[in-house]
């Protein structure tokens, strides 16, 4: 797919734009600038457009069965009712908010909140993964990976998929969706992770499935999304106008538009030049629906 078949949806740079998420009850589309603290909200149909800082670095989010939206922020969970502004917490964060954060989250088919952590010192695998299951903030598993990315169950329920950025590789789970439990970690891809080797094509970051049981995933720096099987075969590259896409979502009335976000923060003067819609939401048609995100049941 040509770069003339994009959109600007949202025409704001974010330093770093994440976690895209379609509210159908509203047909809106949600994200996140995380360094920016705030939490935006886009009526494609109107344009409407509102946002909400919030008081720490805000990064995943759900929107409950009330509605409400549920945001992972640096110093915990709390919901959002965007109606009032109101914000209330739900569970603080159970790591040292200095060094860590949380990062990219989805929900499971069973509406559990799956969030994982960046370890921002980048040094060792000590990020963590953390479940908000009905209010209860659990520890899932500790270690094994820097930047937690790139969430998402396959149509079954049976396998869930994790990217670790820093380490640019996706693996798949074992996933029991009865108990709410990830086992048997296998690889299902690894990236080149050599700037220099002349075939680096970004890490992963935020990913979405759609509607055939196929992973969506931004690839950071490599200007690209990839659409993978479930068995990780390449099945399609979607070049972009941007250098770091960070995160897709299916969206609109069908489930046939991608957004993607993406980040212009800290990134070279000549690349911004010459890319000028870094950092902006983008949106394109594609042939296959996604899938309707689960709520968080709390």
């Amino acid at each position: 797919m040509k770069t003339e078949h994009f959109v600007v949806a949202h025409d704001e740079a974010m330093k770093t734009g994440e976690c895209p998420i379609w509210h159908a009850v509203e047909s809106a589309l949600y994200w996140v600038d995380i360094p920016g603290l705030t939490v935006h909200r886009l009526h494609p149909a109107s344009g409407k457009y509102s946002a909400w800082k919030m008081d720490s670095e805000p990064s995943a989010l759900a929107v409950d069965v009330d509605n409400n939206l549920v945001i992972s922020t640096r110093n915990g969970f709390v919901y959002l009712n965007t109606s009032s502004g109101e914000v209330e917490d739900i569970a603080p964060a159970p790591y040292d908010t200095k060094i860590m954060r949380f990062n990219d989250g989805r929900v499971d088919p069973l509406g559990r909140f799956w969030v994982g952590t960046i370890y921002e010192p980048r040094d060792q695998p000590k990020a963590e993964m953390y479940v908000l299951d009905r209010g209860e903030l659990r520890l899932a598993w500790s270690g094994g990976m820097t930047n937690s990315n790139g969430l998402a169950w396959s149509l079954d329920g049976k396998t869930m998929f994790h990217a670790d950025t820093t380490s640019h590789r996706i693996d798949c789970y074992d996933y029991d969706l009865a108990s709410g439990t990830a086992s048997n970690r296998r690889n299902l891809v690894t990236f080149e992770a050599d700037k220099t080797s002349g075939t680096y094509g970004g890490r992963p970051d935020g990913a979405a499935l759609d509607s055939e049981g196929n992973y969506w995933i931004a690839m950071y720096e490599g200007g690209r999304i990839l659409k993978l099987s479930p068995t990780g075969e390449l099945l399609q590259q979607i070049d972009l106008p941007v250098k770091c896409p960070t995160a897709v979502c299916f969206g609109g009335p069908d489930l046939r538009t991608l957004y993607v976000t993406s980040a212009c923060g800290g990134r070279p003067a000549e690349e911004l030049a010459a890319m000028p819609d870094s950092g902006k939401v983008l949106a394109f048609r594609v042939d296959v629906a996604g899938l309707e995100m689960p709520e968080y049941r709390g």
